[in-house]
Formats: C-alpha cells, sequence, structure tokens
C-alpha cells in the first residue's frame, strides 16, 4: 500500500512553507488524498494522479534550502495546477516517483478490462475465489524501455503503513494548518475530541448507543450513584477551599519587595517590548538582562521555600505517626486495663503486654521498611532517568563521533591528493598554485555529487517522457474506440425510438376488428430484442457493444431469471437501475480512502470501537475489507465463547457431526439447495457452497441441541460463508443465535420471533402513525411479510448490495438494526402505499415492495438518521413487556388443546377429529 508523510507546499506571503502531510493511493480512482495526520477521517484534497505528470522541482532563487533540488518534486495537474511536494531523503523521493508512475501506467494500462474487486483484494469466502483476473496484453518494447529506464531504490520508514506509528517529520516555522480547507481541518477536530471524550467515558457498563448491547446490574447502578454523590461532595469541597487557598504553594509574601512585580505586568511589558520598534540587540543589553535576572532570583527563593516546605510536610507526618502510635497503644492499655484485666492473672498480663510490645515493634519495623521501599523505588526511578539520559547523552556523542570520523576520512583523503599533487610538481607546496588546485579538487568531488544527482533526474525524466508519450498514444486509441462505440449506441437510439414512435403511432390508431393489432406485434418484438441473448462476437469488434448487465452480480447472485419473461424484464430493469446508480456514486468522492485511512492507522494498535468505525460501517464496509471486518465483528461478540472453548472446538463438533446420527441431519439436508438457489455458490449439489453450508449447520446442531436446526439458520450461514471460511461462519451463527437475538428465537415455538413482532408495530405505530393507521383502516396484516426479515435479517427480501449494508451494521450494532431497517423500508416507500385503497392491493404491493428500492445511500440515511431517537432499552422493555403476554397466550392455547384432546377421547362422535400438530406429524 502506498502511503507515508511527505510536505506539501502551500500558502502565500510570509505563510507559504512545506507543511507535512499524510498521504494515501487510493487505486480505485488513482487518486492521492492527503490528510493532515494519519488518524484523521477527512481528507484535505487530492491529486489525481491518471492525469498527472512529474517533474523535479526547481527551488525559487534565494529560497531554496540546500538539497531541496533533489527531494523536492512536482505533480503538474490537467488544469496547469503544480504541487510541490519534498519528501525527508533523496532515497523516497526517488521512491515516490517511481511508484506514482507505475500506479498511473497500471490504471491507464488497465482502464479498459478493469474490474472490481480482484481476488488479491481479499482471502476469505467464497466471493474471493470469484472473478479470475484478466491478463492484459501490454507493450512489450514500452514494458522493456521503462525497466532499463527504472532505478533500484527502497523507502525509508516515513513510507507504508508502518509510517502511520511514527511521528511526523519535523518543519520549518510554517503553520500546519490549511486556511483553504478550514472547514475539513474543524470537522477532523472536532471527530478527533470526540473520539477522546469517548474513550474517556467508557465505565464498566455502557448505555449509550455505541455499546448498546450490555446491559448494566443494578450493583453497578448503585456504585456509579454511589461515586457520583461522592464526586459532588468532593467539588463542594473544594469550591470552599478554592475560596480561602491560594492557586500556587509559594509564598510571595516571604520574597523581598523587588521581586514582588505581579507575573502578569511582566509578561504584559514582555509583549510590549517585543512589539515596540526597538531591535533584538537594544531588547537584549537593556531590560531583558533585567527581566531575567529578576525571574531568576524569583525562581531560586521559589524553589528554596518549596525545599523547606517539604522537609517540614515530612517531619509534620512523621511527627503524626508517632502521634497515632502512642494513641493506639494508650487505648490498647485502657481497653486491657477496663475490661480484660477483672479475674485475669498476673503473669497473662505481662504476657499480653510484652506481645503488645512486640506488636507494636513489628508495626514500627513494617512502616520503616515501607518508608524504605519507597525511598528505594524513588532511588530507582531516578536512576532510570539518569540512564535514559546517559543513553541519549551516549547517542549523541557517537553520531558526533562518527561525524567526526567521517570528516576525518575526508580530509585524510584531500590531504593524500594534495600530497600526490604537490609531489608532482616538484617542491611547490606552498605556491598558490597548489591551494587552486586544492579548490579545485573539491569543486571536482561537489560537481561528482551533482553530475550522480542530475543523471538519476535523466533517468526519471526519460522514463517520464517515454511514459507519457504511450500513454498518449492510448488514449488516443481509446478515444477512437469510445468514439465507435458512441457511434454504435447513437444508432442502437435511433433504431429504439423509431420503434417506440411506431408503437405510439399505432397506439393512437383505433382498434375496429378482433385481429390481432400491429401494436402487439411491434410490442413483442420489442420485448423479444430487450431480452435476446448478446451473440458471442469477434474480439475486435467487443469494444462496440456495451455489457452493462452481467449474468451474476459480485456476490454471486443471479441478476435476471431463466424461467419467467416478465419477471425477466422487470430483473433486468432493476439490474441497470443498479448499475446505474453504482456508477453515478463512483463519480463521487468514495469512502473506500476513508477505510485505507482508518486501517493504516490500527496497524500498531487493536482495533477497537468508536464512533468513526460505527460511521464508516453505516456507511457500508468496502467489498476487499468486508471479510476482515465481518471476523473482527464476529470475534468482537463470542470472545468469551471462544476463550473458554477448547482448542479446534468446530472441527470436534463437525467430526460428533459426521460420526454419529443427528435427529436434525435429515431436515439440513433436504435444505441445502433450497436455502439460496439464485446463488452460483450454493446453485447445484456440487458446488463449493454445499458442503461448507452442510459442515457449519451440522457443527452448530451439535453445539445447541435445544434449536438443533430451524428454517431460516441455513440462509444466515450461506450469507456467511461468501466472506467467511467455515469455522467463522460457524462463530457467525453462534454470534445472532445466542448474542444478539432473545432466547427461543428460533426454537420449535418461535416465541422470540413472535414477540418482535409485537415489538415492531408498537414501533411503527410511534414512528410512522399515518402508515399504521391506513394498515389498521384495511386490516392488513403486515408482520406477515415483515416476520421473514427479522428471522433471516432481510435475506431474499432486499438487493444484494443493499442487503449487505444492512448485515455491515448488524454485525457490529446487532439485532436493533433489523428494526431501524424494517421501519425505514416502510418510511421509504410510505406514500405509495397510501396511495393504494384496498386490502388486496396493499398486500400484494408488499411482497414485492422491498425488492424495487435501490438506492442504498438513501435508506440508510432514512434508518440512521431520520428514525433517531431509536433507544435501545425501549425495544428491550417492550421486548419484556410482549413476552409475558406471548406466554399468557400460548398457556391458554395449550390448555384448550389440551381440553380438546381430553373431550375428544371421552365424546365418541369427535374421536375422528385430529388437531394441526398431530396433521403436520
Amino acid at each position: 500500500k502506498l502511503c507515508g508523510y511527505l510536505q506539501k507546499l502551500s500558502g502565500k506571503g510570509p505563510l507559504r512553507g512545506f507543511r507535512s502531510r499524510w498521504f494515501v493511493f487510493d487505486p480505485r480512482r488513482c487518486y492521492l488524498y492527503y490528510f493532515k495526520g494519519p488518524q484523521e477521517p477527512l481528507p484535505l484534497g487530492h491529486l489525481d494522479i491518471a492525469s498527472a505528470c512529474f517533474s523535479y522541482h526547481q527551488p525559487e532563487a534565494g529560497a531554496a534550502a540546500a538539497g531541496d533540488e533533489l527531494t523536492a518534486f512536482e505533480v503538474h495537474s490537467p488544469g496547469g495546477a503544480v504541487t510541490v511536494l519534498k519528501a525527508a531523503t533523496r532515497q523516497d523521493t526517488t521512491y515516490w516517483l517511481q511508484e506514482l508512475q507505475q500506479k498511473r501506467w497500471e490504471h491507464c494500462h488497465n482502464l479498459e478490462s478493469r474490474t472490481s474487486p480482484t481476488p488479491s483484494d481479499f482471502s476469505k469466502g467464497l466471493v474471493a475465489k470469484d472473478n479470475p483476473g484478466t491478463i492484459l496484453s501490454q507493450n512489450a518494447s514500452a514494458e522493456r524501455a521503462r525497466n532499463i529506464l527504472a532505478v533500484e531504490t527502497s523507502p525509508t520508514d516515513l513510507v507504508g503503513e508502518q509510517a502511520a506509528s511514527q511521528p511526523a517529520p519535523v518543519q520549518g516555522s510554517a503553520i500546519n494548518f490549511s486556511l483553504k480547507q478550514w472547514s475539513t481541518e474543524i470537522k477532523n477536530s472536532m471527530s478527533s475530541l470526540r473520539k477522546g471524550s469517548n474513550e474517556n467515558r467508557r465505565s464498566i457498563f455502557y448505555t449509550t448507543e455505541e455499546w448498546e448491547l450490555l446491559d448494566p446490574t443494578p450493583k453497578d447502578l448503585e456504585d456509579s450513584m454511589a461515586l457520583e454523590e461522592k464526586r459532588k461532595h468532593l467539588a463542594e469541597g473544594s469550591k470552599g477551599r478554592r475560596l480561602t487557598s491560594s492557586a500556587f504553594p509559594f509564598d510571595f509574601g516571604r520574597i523581598p519587595h523587588k521581586a514582588r512585580r505581579p507575573l502578569k505586568d511582566m509578561i504584559g511589558s514582555s509583549k510590549n517590548r517585543n512589539s515596540s520598534d526597538s531591535s533584538p540587540t537594544e531588547w537584549c543589553s537593556g531590560n531583558g538582562n533585567r527581566l531575567v535576572s529578576e525571574l531568576q532570583l524569583k525562581y531560586q527563593s521559589q524553589q528554596e521555600e518549596l525545599e523547606k516546605l517539604k522537609k517540614d510536610l515530612l517531619s509534620q507526618k512523621e511527627l503524626v505517626r508517632l502521634l497515632q502510635q502512642t494513641v493506639r497503644s494508650s487505648q490498647y492499655d485502657k481497653y486491657f486495663a477496663s475490661r480484660l484485666c477483672e479475674g485475669v492473672p498476673k503473669d497473662t498480663l505481662e504476657l499480653l503486654h510484652q506481645k503488645d510490645d512486640q506488636i507494636l515493634g513489628l508495626n514500627n519495623q513494617l512502616e520503616k521498611l515501607n518508608l524504605e521501599k519507597d525511598s528505594l523505588q524513588q532511588e530507582v526511578k531516578n536512576l532510570k532517568c539518569k540512564v535514559g539520559e546517559l543513553n541519549e547523552r551516549l547517542g549523541m556523542l557517537m553520531e558526533t563521533i562518527q561525524a567526526k570520523d567521517e570528516v576525518i576520512m575526508k580530509l585524510s583523503r584531500q590531504l593524500s591528493e594534495c600530497e600526490d599533487s604537490t609531489s608532482s610538481q616538484s617542491g611547490a607546496i606552498n605556491s598558490p598554485t597548489a591551494i587552486c588546485t586544492n579548490k579545485e579538487l573539491q569543486e571536482l568531488d561537489r560537481l561528482k555529487d551533482n553530475l550522480q544527482g542530475y543523471k538519476t533526474q535523466n533517468k526519471f525524466l526519460n522514463k517520464e517522457i517515454l511514459e507519457l508519450s504511450t500513454l498518449r498514444r492510448n488514449a488516443e486509441g481509446r478515444e477512437r474506440e469510445w468514439q465507435a462505440k458512441y457511434t454504435s449506441l447513437e444508432a442502437k437510439l435511433c433504431q429504439i425510438e423509431s420503434k417506440y414512435l411506431i408503437l405510439l403511432q399505432e397506439m393512437k390508431t383505433p382498434v375496429c376488428s378482433e385481429d390481432q393489432s400491429p401494436a402487439r406485434e411491434v410490442i413483442t418484438q420489442l420485448l423479444e430484442d430487450a431480452l435476446k441473448a448478446e451473440p458471442n462476437e469477434q474480439p475486435e469488434q467487443a469494444f462496440f457493444k456495451p455489457h452493462l448487465v452481467s449474468e451474476y452480480d459480485i456476490y454471486g447472485f443471479q441478476t435476471i431469471p431463466e424461467d419467467d419473461d416478465e419477471e425477466k424484464l422487470v430483473a433486468k430493469s432493476r439490474a441497470l437501475d443498479l448499475r446505474s446508480l453504482s456508477l453515478s456514486e463512483n463519480r463521487e468522492i468514495s469512502t473506500g480512502v476513508k477505510w485505507e485511512n482508518y486501517l493504516a492507522s490500527t496497524m500498531n494498535r487493536e482495533m477497537m470501537r468508536c464512533v468513526e468505525l460505527k460511521n464508516l460501517i453505516r456507511c457500508g464496509i468496502p467489498h476487499e475489507h468486508r471479510s476482515k471486518m465481518w471476523k473482527w465483528c464476529v470475534n468482537l461478540h463470542v470472545k468469551k465463547f471462544k476463550d473458554s472453548a477448547v482448542p479446534g472446538y468446530f472441527q470436534i463438533l463437525l467430526q460428533k457431526a459426521l460420526e454419529k446420527p443427528n435427529p436434525a441431519s435429515k431436515q439440513i439436508e433436504l435444505d441445502l439447495l433450497r436455502t439460496l438457489p439464485n446463488n452460483k455458490h450454493y446453485s447445484s449439489p456440487t458446488s463449493e457452497g454445499i458442503q461448507k453450508l452442510r459442515n457449519v449447520l451440522l457443527a452448530f446442531s451439535w453445539r445447541n441441541p435445544d434449536i438443533g436446526y430451524c428454517q431460516g439458520l441455513n440462509r444466515l450461514v450461506a450469507i456467511a460463508l461468501l466472506y467467511l471460511e467455515q469455522e467463522d461462519a460457524f462463530w457467525c451463527l453462534v454470534t445472532i443465535v445466542e448474542v444478539f437475538m432473545p432466547r427461543d428465537y428460533y426454537t420449535k415455538t418461535l416465541l422470540g420471533s413472535q414477540v418482535d413482532q409485537r415489538v415492531f408495530k408498537d414501533l411503527l405505530s410511534e414512528k410512522l402513525p399515518r402508515l399504521h393507521a391506513h394498515f389498521e383502516q384495511y386490516k392488513v396484516d403486515y408482520t406477515l411479510i415483515t416476520f421473514n426479515w427479522f428471522l433471516v435479517v432481510f435475506v431474499d427480501s432486499v438487493v444484494s448490495d443493499i442487503l449487505f449494508k444492512i448485515w455491515d451494521s448488524f454485525l457490529y450494532e446487532g439485532p436493533k438494526v433489523i428494526f431501524r431497517f424494517a421501519l425505514a423500508l416502510f418510511k421509504y416507500k410510505e406514500e405509495e402505499i397510501l396511495k393504494l385503497q384496498d386490502s388486496m392491493s396493499i398486500f400484494k404491493y408488499l411482497r414485492y415492495f422491498t425488492r424495487t428500492i435501490l438506492d442504498a445511500r438513501k435508506l440508510t440515511a432514512i434508518a440512521f438518521g431520520d428514525l433517531n431517537p431509536f433507544p435501545l432499552r425501549q425495544i428491550r422493555n417492550r421486548r419484556a413487556y410482549h413476552l409475558e403476554k406471548v406466554r399468557l397466550e400460548l398457556t391458554e392455547l395449550e390448555a384448550i388443546r389440551e381440553d380438546f384432546l381430553r373431550e375428544r377421547e371421552t365424546c365418541v362422535e369427535k374421536r375422528d377429529l385430529i388437531s394441526d400438530d398431530e396433521e403436520d406429524s
């Protein structure tokens, strides 16, 4: 990954200078984004590398530091803008230039056939084995020339992902604040402040939305309330003390009158002196010396006072300790004299006094040892500090010695050269000619160094010219291809417009006979053209035909069904709309670079839950990072289960399931091919996903025999297996069933699922009252539709792009996300549903309306913005309330069932009646 620190020249006038920035290359768009630091979420700007060219920077006369021309380079953008960047070393400059050249070359060369994602972008799940890479033909002569002109170099620690943990390079006096991007700077600052405050605000339990899955215990609540009361008392006491005590531990009254000048006045006078027109020399020679001497005297006197106060404090502490010991011993003697002396032998009392003296002596010895231990610990700290200082001094001395050795070697080499030159000139050592020769040798060395640098620059610039020429030729070829494609599309558009005009004309003409009208023939022909499979074309003609819709999407789902022509037409229209949305989103600034920057900042530290990560996940995890993030989210929730499990726990369960018969295995086998028949990873018995799905479901049925297997679990596992390996998908299922969902959610009674439907009804009446009243008016039971949404987390209910964005937030935040998106789906289409005026049309619309929602960004904004506030505590309370009601209803139903069975046994006429459960069995 190409990222690291560079210094960017910015500003105008006296503020112009190099400012350190963190640069990250985004390969999707070939942009080089720059941030203020590695932890910043928002970029300050970007450079379009695909359309840029590079050259070395020639500094302005009188403004160049030594070596700037070798470490600074320019990026020329198409609009004429020039960005000057500077690396820490010449080595880093060469590395950055060559890498940017290579990225530009790869991006422009693969522009036509680039597919996203590629197998190297991720490493887990069934999707990772999809999308084989495209082998591209390259210009052999151009590649050979590029390799010849390449300069071998390796980066330093300031380039690469490891540079995120390094401090930013020291820069000049330029202010590290961008006035042009002041709004982004403020947003990044607020984000970092929120991040720090969230870390400091964490306690044992959490009630905020970020940590909403954990409930506080009553004991935790009592402890927190007691701690809060204690803080209030301390705050009130400190307020009273502040009125009487000074903020400084020094007694300014003891300082002589000469040094009693207020510090505020001194600071003000120093500011006035600095702002006056007097020169720095006059200031230092005049009043400055007097102020410095006064401050030194005051500082020394305050130090003396501080030492005295410390000694007094130690003596007072020792006195208090002795007095406390005396009081304790006197109280102890008094207690024995008053209570225990009556009827106790004298020998026993003497023995008790002896033991008491021994205890006091041991206590005194223990206190002395504690004091000695504290003093020794303080000495150890001081020694460690001294050792650190000595190490620093040693390092500085070593560097000084090394520099001196280099100087000595250089001088010795020059001396030997001078001696050789003087010996050839027969005794003219002290002549002006020898002095000139020495200067010429030094000049020669300098010119050799410059020559080597200019050779490197010349190689790079020749390579840059070669690449730009090749890219220009490629761009011209692409332009011709796009022109041909545009002509082909324009011709096709004219044909379609002609057919539609004929269709409209035929629709205007009245039909007088019962014969088939020409309009029906035109419509039939148009449908056949729209659904006709595109023929295989020759490679040289392939670019004339646009391929907008592929047979499968990137997740393996079939985009267009094979059987129903009407459904096929709707599916193709939906796929074209999705393609249009994805193309329009790609034109905007992608969130991918924010993910790259965030993941780069976590290279040397453990990833933790925070507001920034939650907002990123809500926007959607990029395809190439989804495997890693899903695994991290699952491990976050099941860490306690995995820590308590034996090593190889999943393999042990799987081995048991394969060796012993399982009651759930028969139903699992029946449901395998019915799981996701429209996904190519599960479409046939030989598909790779079928065996993995079988293994995970069998292992889980052995882990949780109370559930065993429930229809719906297979779809949850199938979605998880697209991005996770078998064992991780198993723990993902454990997370959903045992951590996220309430008990009895996937049992035979589906008690938890029924409860959630009632909770959802309450939320719908609260958040969308008009829609709820509309459903009540026409007596539409929409829970028949939403029940499956909750059971399988929207699998087969929404389009795949939206489905995986829902799963991103679901695996991070938990089950509340299901309520959010279920309400958001209804709110998205609220107006369309309100227009329907009969129960049959409403119910028919509810069965398919979720597949017509394609804008994931709008749906996410509704779910996490328009529906706030959304407290989890309210959902928990309503779950508990409805759980009791459902249990009571189930108890009544069981009683009715028992009465029915009892009555059937006693009544001869009803013996032929059977119940629904008996009929199912």
